[in-house]
């Protein structure tokens, strides 16, 4: 008996894009040609590779995308192993950015990542208009800001005043904090941009100073204190850097010492990562889920499979809504 042939790679992908069906896009082609345009001229761009961001460079190269490019400004730590799969032990101290995409493209054949370990700020316009796509796995909405902006900036009208579909820049746009998360499709000139949406995002919490200098009430204001207040009486002039390792454990052995004298229980270093950065709490299995909404969006958009989201997809508790 002849052995079978193995299953081709794109076997999954191919039932999208090689079939015709009732909610595919108006300008959607099905064949193999489809296919391999996709393999070999979509370039995306991935904002992020952190517990989002892994995930999601890990699914946009399973689905079909070979060109993909990285950028992150972070280093690896070690409380980031829990849920950022693509790390291990030794990579501790590592570029997010090289490592992820380094493992990527040791696990998925074929498909070629570049990696950058630099600020979205630092590249000019032009780094930007080479991509298809952008998709988004941040954790802070002044990036998100940055990166609407600049697709934003590309977007032309022509002389009827209707945006010019060429000059659009999608973007997929994906957060999470604890069980909840989201996943939305912005196309600069059809959707609200991310501007025009601030305003669902609650406000960051902040301390009255006079709580934080007088009368201390829990491990927070302790650490707050020692960041807002302590570091400029001791440092005149020096700029705190929340990513340098020695002015965190400053904080954080500053924030003992108060809490100490205030009788105050649960400062503990990765409290006050937390407290100083803004930190919010991650879940691998949430990241996996709008991952998964993230990179389906982009392969809807880069082939026209499937209609887009008219908005937004939001789970909570793994209930999921598409508005």
């Amino acid at each position: 008996m002849a052995d079978a042939a193995p299953p081709s790679k794109s076997r999954d992908l191919d039932k999208l894009l090689l079939r015709p069906g009732n909610l595919v896009g108006p300008s959607f082609e099905p064949g193999v040609q489809l296919r391999d345009d996709l393999q070999e001229y979509a370039k995306v761009l991935v904002v992020g590779a952190g517990g989002l961001g892994c995930e999601l460079l890990k699914d946009l190269a399973l689905s079909g995308f070979k060109n993909l490019e990285v950028i992150d400004m972070d280093r690896i730590e070690v409380t980031n192993l829990n849920r950022q799969f693509l790390f291990r032990l030794e990579d501790v101290g590592k570029p997010k950015a090289e490592v992820a995409a380094k493992r990527v493209m040791e696990r998925v054949s074929g498909v070629n990542i570049v990696p950058h370990f630099c600020r979205i700020e630092d590249k000019d316009i032009e780094f930007y208009s080479d991509f298809n796509i952008i998709a988004l796995g941040l954790d802070s909405i002044e990036a998100r800001s940055y990166i609407n902006a600049v697709a934003c900036s590309f977007l032309e009208y022509d002389s009827d005043d209707n945006p010019r579909e060429e000059t659009m820049k999608p973007m997929v746009d994906g957060g999470t904090e604890g069980f909840k998360g989201h996943a939305r499709v912005i196309v600069p000139g059809v959707t609200p941009c991310f501007e025009c949406t601030i305003w669902l995002f609650p406000p960051q919490v902040k301390f009255p100073l006079c709580t934080l200098a007088e009368t201390p009430r829990n491990a927070a204001h302790c650490i707050e204190y020692a960041h807002l207040i302590k570091w400029d009486e001791v440092h005149s002039g020096k700029a705190f850097d929340p990513d340098n390792p020695d002015h965190m454990k400053w904080v954080y052995d500053e924030a003992v010492k108060r809490a100490e004298l205030f009788g105050i229980q649960g400062v503990t270093y990765s409290l006050t990562q937390g407290v100083v950065k803004n930190i919010i709490p991650a879940i691998a299995s949430t990241n996996a889920i709008i991952s998964a909404a993230c990179a389906l969006e982009t392969l809807k958009i880069a082939s026209g499979c499937s209609k887009t989201l008219s908005n937004y997809l939001t789970m909570h508790k793994w209930n999921i809504l598409e508005v």
